[in-house]
């Protein structure tokens, strides 16, 4: 069976700010979030038509997208819907024409290993909503059934184990892809964690971690295609190069 071959990723559309008290993790915002969370800010206008031009683009991806994982702050998956619902609708029509009965197949894999990234602290940080909570947000959106692969530490992370988190994440994530013969996959996240993810699927980890190898504009678009023969024992499982330490 045919296993994963193309992975697009992408970060969150523009979106409003909050504060943080560095002295006691206190978080606050000027925009009341639609899950209650300081931290979990919505989009701006800005961001809301990035993400309409997104979805138009990722329709037409080549190949075609078969899985969608993200982090589950609400940014994200307002980021993600207008493409999934269009997804979901052209999928529906396809199959009621062929059937007589429409299916809304393609969901969101809430994946916490996606989540946001927040340095080591004596306190603890926030995390996104629950399943319960945006559901109601996001209606036929969301894939209940979907157990996420990593969740951070609360207390927060260093470089390397931000790194480490991605990786195992990536892991259970192709291994998951691969099993199932899914071909191309959408990965929606925030823009430490892009980073990370671009030196974990390629191998290429700076001496310096704070160069800007890969780029995490709002609504940015980056495609990994996997190498012919990748997931030899050589290569890491799952084709994952061994990140150097």
């Amino acid at each position: 069976m045919p296993g994963l071959e193309v992975i697009y990723v992408t970060r969150h559309g523009f979106r409003s700010n909050w504060l943080v008290d560095p002295s006691d993790g206190n978080y606050t915002t000027f925009i009341k979030s639609p899950t209650g969370g300081a931290a979990d800010p919505a989009l701006t206008a800005h961001g809301v038509d990035q993400a309409n031009e997104l979805a138009e683009r990722l329709l037409t991806a080549d190949p075609p997208i078969e899985r969608v994982y993200s982090s589950l702050y609400y940014r994200c998956l307002q980021t993600l819907e207008p493409f999934v619902r269009r997804a979901q609708d052209a999928a529906a029509a396809a199959a009621a024409s062929a059937t007589g009965r429409g299916e809304r197949s393609l969901k969101i894999r809430g994946e916490t290993g996606l989540g946001e990234w927040y340095g080591t602290a004596d306190f603890e940080h926030p995390v996104p909503a629950s399943l319960a909570t945006l559901g109601p947000l996001f209606p036929d959106l969301l894939d209940s059934d979907y157990v996420p692969a990593v969740t951070p530490n609360r207390m927060g992370e260093s470089i390397e184990e931000l790194h480490d988190r991605v990786a195992a994440t990536m892991e259970t994530v192709i291994a998951e892809c691969d099993r199932d013969g899914v071909r191309a996959i959408l990965l929606c996240s925030h823009a430490a964690v892009i980073i990370a993810l671009g030196r974990v699927l390629t191998g290429h980890m700076p001496d310096d971690v704070e160069v800007e190898d890969f780029k995490c504009f709002t609504c940015g678009l980056s495609k990994f295609r996997r190498r012919q023969g990748a997931g030899t024992e050589s290569e890491g499982k799952n084709g994952i190069p061994s990140v150097p330490r």
